[in-house]
């Protein structure tokens, strides 16, 4: 379940990348801004999906 969680957080991060730089090259500062937060709420998941792995090695 670890990994399908980590390829999703991984899919949303590019989404957002996606999204970042299409509302950059249209000029679209609303697409631009979702994209970072998108790209940001993804990175927390990850944080917290690797703080699961450490707490599971421990």
């Amino acid at each position: 379940m670890a990994n399908e969680d980590k390829a999703r957080n991984k899919g949303e991060e590019a989404k957002g990348k996606l999204k970042e730089k299409t509302g950059d090259v249209t000029g679209d500062r609303e697409l631009k801004q979702e994209g970072r937060k998108d790209q940001s709420k993804s990175k927390m998941k990850q944080a917290g999906e690797n703080v699961k792995d450490a707490i599971k090695g421990a």
